[in-house]
């Protein structure tokens, strides 16, 4: 892992001398792009000892082996306008679409907003150098790539791309555990990002795996949709990393900005799993492609309308809502009653604070839901911190084996969850009782007495309060004092 790792690091000490590249988030942006040609260019040798008419959609002279391999090869000047002037023009004009010409059309879908931004071509080629040291073909340097790679998303939120939460992967791994995605299902996440979500449901998945063609189904199996160029391009290499031939299924796109009405049933799906982005605003006018009574401007909300809506009969729904949608009013109510009427939502985790630590203090929640029967009652369980944490942190992280209770008590959904039982840390609220309260869900765990609160402010007041009732006291008591002097004279 250090030699990977080393390497990766020189390569953005040598982007630091470069005029061009300015900040992490190009710096990320420009080792994609390259990395991404990289490990294209090796999966393509491996498709042409497999398959004997395998034909590349890149022209000849734009492949990587073509022009990146010679170490003593193409720099300076020469380098940058063949990247400038043909590789990055020729990438983005590649023609084609998912279905007739599926691997041009994501080597195009990830050149689209691409752009080199280094300004040195003697750099570039030092770079290059570099990158050819790591070879995709051993399986050892592609596991370290794994880490690696977490490691580079791990930069990027830390570059502060405002709305990008990295869900953690413990997070991740449980809500794909419980809603248990199974060969044949296509799982959907609509916001996909870095592709957390569905690398973590193709590993679950590929363990149901018994031949080929099980193989050519899990290719299949997952979609998602990001908006952001730099996170899509990383999600299709991420993908591919992971053993997907052709991530054409990872569109660069908004779901939200296509009309409610205009998705049919191609459209839906047996599982999404997603950490939609909260706190977000979408532009003005996104709403309107969502039916009146629930327009809002708010990305959360409208995410939780097209999950449900994308859901087939009987799909399962599992994902990370901030507190705030449980007990908003208003657009939110509506949501929510809709929700509850067309879903089952069985359960919620709520989690502490910290779990988004450093990207968010915003308390968050794991709802979990199947489409196409109403919920009769909503449980709880209310996930601790572990034995000595006060919080969690980027050292720190919530770890996978914290979930154990929670699994150990989950039961199964089709006898109804008989086996749950309450404890301190789980409960059962009635729909009746969520209707009556206006279908906040934001609801107390019952068994636990007045938490103490440490919000800085809310102490603070509480503390104002008490002095005052204290000078109160103070000048009640002079008063007193004042009255029986005057009356013993």
């Amino acid at each position: 892992m250090s030699n990977l790792s080393s390497v990766i690091k020189s390569i953005q000490d040598i982007m630091r001398q470069d005029s061009g590249v300015d900040g992490d988030a190009q710096r990320i942006s420009q080792l994609t792009w390259l990395l991404f040609l990289k490990m294209f260019d090796a999966q393509e040798e491996e498709l042409e000892l497999t398959r004997e008419q395998y034909k590349s959609p890149i022209p000849e002279e734009l492949r990587w082996r073509n022009w990146a391999t010679d170490a003593e090869g193409l720099t300076g000047d020469k380098l940058l306008e063949h990247v400038n002037g043909k590789l990055f023009p020729q990438l983005k004009a590649l023609p084609g679409d998912a279905e007739r010409n599926p691997r041009g059309f994501v080597v195009r879908s990830v050149f689209e907003d691409a752009f080199n931004y280094m300004k040195s071509g003697q750099l570039l080629r030092q770079i290059i150098n570099k990158l050819n040291a790591i070879n995709f073909h051993r399986q050892a340097d592609r596991h370290q790539f794994n880490d690696l790679y977490e490691k580079i998303l791990r930069d990027l939120q830390a570059a502060g791309n405002a709305g990008e939460f990295y869900t953690p992967r413990a997070v991740t791994q449980f809500m794909v555990d419980i809603v248990n995605p199974r060969l044949g299902e296509t799982l959907l996440d609509p916001a996909c990002g870095t592709g957390g979500f569905l690398v973590c449901a193709l590993e679950h998945v590929r363990q149901q795996v018994k031949n080929e063609q099980d193989q050519a189904t899990l290719q299949t199996s997952v979609r998602g949709v990001e908006k952001k160029q730099l996170p899509h391009m990383l999600c299709v290499t991420n993908l591919m990393l992971h053993g997907v031939e052709v991530p054409s299924l990872i569109a660069h796109d908004n779901t939200l900005t296509r009309p409610l009405r205009d998705y049919g049933a191609a459209d839906r799906v047996d599982v999404i799993i997603t950490n939609p982005p909260f706190g977000g605003v979408e532009e003005p006018g996104t709403e309107n492609n969502f039916p009146a009574d629930v327009r809002t401007k708010e990305t959360a909300d409208l995410f939780l309308v097209l999950i449900k809506h994308l859901l087939k009969p009987g799909g399962r729904g599992a994902l990370v809502l901030p507190d705030g949608t449980l007990f908003g009013e208003g657009v939110k109510t509506r949501i929510k009653e809709q929700l509850l009427a067309e879903c089952k939502l069985h359960t919620i985790v709520r989690l502490p604070n910290g779990v988004f630590a450093p990207y968010t203090g915003i308390k968050t929640n794991l709802l979990f839901f199947t489409k196409g029967q109403p919920t009769t009652d909503v449980w709880y369980y209310e996930h601790p911190y572990p034995a000595g944490v006060k919080n969690y942190n980027k050292t720190k992280p919530i770890r996978i084996e914290e979930f154990d209770a929670e699994k150990a008590w989950w039961g199964s959904e089709a006898d109804g969850f008989a086996t749950r039982v309450e404890s301190e840390r789980a409960w059962k609220v009635s729909i009746e009782q969520i209707k009556a309260a206006s279908y906040n869900l934001d609801q107390k765990n019952p068994h636990v007495g007045e938490v103490q609160d440490h919000n800085p402010e809310h102490l603070l007041a509480d503390y104002q309060r008490l002095q005052g009732e204290a000078q109160a006291l103070r000048d009640e008591l002079r008063g007193i004092l004042a009255q029986s002097l005057a009356s013993a004279h």
